[in-house]
């Protein structure tokens, strides 16, 4: 087999998305109007939810709603210590503590013990991370908030209509994965997705926020307050200002400026009619994947079970018994074959930003022991039954 060139993650796009971008360039309404808001409809009804607020990134997605929420200055977030620096900054960004838990042994899934003991009277969220595509274990979440409802000390209306902690979910990798016959975006309180250009259904940049329904919480109200808040607090987005004589406008706060654009939108409208392919797709990769490496030393993330359908979003391994820097000479061996591979994630404590904020790894071991012999291999719907051979072939070479 001759060297091949196999990019880590490109976006697919057909003509399918170019002739909707140019509708949308044609139509003269290029930034957030009607096809944004055809797009968020169209989420709402895939992951069974009543709303669905599109932004420029899933950071500012999970941003908006923690202020949503009304966490800030004197308050704790849980998260975990194995996930990308969006899930934690964004706690930083609205003024409240970062508070860290380790992973499980052996798994990238947030150890809940330690969730438990960790909340205190000025938790007010915990933030679950569903890596991978993979939807991680809310049940427990629930049941802790739910134990721990008497240390609970709502500040704001709608946490006191919620009367517990707030679960959290950044499903950047997740959007259309399932667990227990219930979507990703359905099973959280609120939901943060990613349409980045690496993501399973991309808009180049872009994100959205989803929510369940809350008693006594009304949900149109809701979507207002992410649309003042992504647009500078205005009363009146520009679609509405272009109703005849309809310029004047009010602020009411000094607000955020994160709003999805028509083009972007138009991206996600194609992606998402293709979607149900897309995902198909991945699964087979992942099965080819699973199949040629069950005899190899490596252990790999489980998928797909008889309850949880993943949305296949990266296909981590992890090779037992080997050291980062084995590990890198791997990622190197495979760049000399044409191959991009990836890891997936340093640890927070491992990185400058949190280092600086008093983390330190020592306090994370299992976070440091999936990282350290963790390796991602290329998984995305441009490859050919072919490339996935070749990638196999490689990997088994070099490891």
């Amino acid at each position: 087999m001759e060297n091949r060139h196999i990019a880590f993650s490109p976006p697919d796009i057909t003509e399918e998305e170019i002739a909707e971008v140019v509708d949308a360039l044609k139509s003269g309404w290029i930034t957030t109007g009607p096809k944004t808001k055809r797009f968020e409809k169209e989420l709402a009804e895939y992951m069974g939810t009543s709303k669905v607020a599109c932004l420029n990134s899933a950071t500012a997605a999970a941003e908006l709603i923690l202020r949503v929420l009304g966490v800030g200055e004197g308050d704790e977030v849980i998260t975990t210590a194995y996930t990308y620096t969006a899930t934690a900054s964004v706690i930083a960004h609205v003024g409240a503590k970062i508070v860290m838990v380790d992973v499980d042994k052996d798994s990238y899934q947030m150890n809940m013990d330690q969730v438990e003991a960790a909340v205190t009277e000025k938790t007010k969220a915990i933030i679950m991370v569903d890596l991978g595509g993979r939807i991680c274990d809310y049940t427990r979440a629930f049941e802790i908030a739910e134990e721990k409802k008497y240390l609970f000390q709502p500040k704001t209306d709608i946490q006191k209509k919620m009367g517990r902690i707030a679960i959290l979910s950044d499903a950047a990798h997740a959007m259309g994965a399932k667990q227990n016959g219930k979507m990703c975006g359905s099973i959280a309180d609120f939901t943060s997705f990613s349409f980045h250009a690496v993501k399973n259904l991309t808009t180049a940049e872009g994100g959205a926020a989803t929510w369940r329904d809350i008693d006594g919480v009304d949900n149109e109200e809701l979507y207002k307050q992410f649309m003042l808040l992504s647009l500078h607090g205005q009363s009146k987005d520009a679609l509405a200002k272009t109703q005849l004589g309809a310029w004047e406008y009010d602020i009411v706060a000094p607000y955020f400026k994160c709003n999805m654009t028509d083009i972007m939108a138009s991206l996600g409208l194609a992606q998402l009619r293709r979607y149900p392919a897309l995902l198909a797709r991945r699964r087979e990769i992942i099965e080819k994947y699973n199949e040629a490496l069950k005899d190899e030393n490596v252990t790999v993330l489980e998928h797909y079970t008889e309850n949880s359908q993943s949305s296949g979003h990266l296909y981590l391994v992890r090779v037992n018994g080997k050291t980062r820097e084995e590990c890198n000479k791997i990622i190197e061996k495979m760049a000399e074959k044409g191959i991009a591979t990836n890891v997936h994630y340093k640890p927070l404590p491992l990185l400058t930003a949190y280092k600086n904020l008093g983390f330190d790894i020592k306090d994370y071991p299992n976070a440091y022991a999936m990282f350290e012999n963790e390796i991602t291999l290329p998984l995305h719907t441009k490859l050919s039954d072919e490339d996935v051979e070749y990638i196999i072939k490689s990997f088994k070479e070099c490891l």
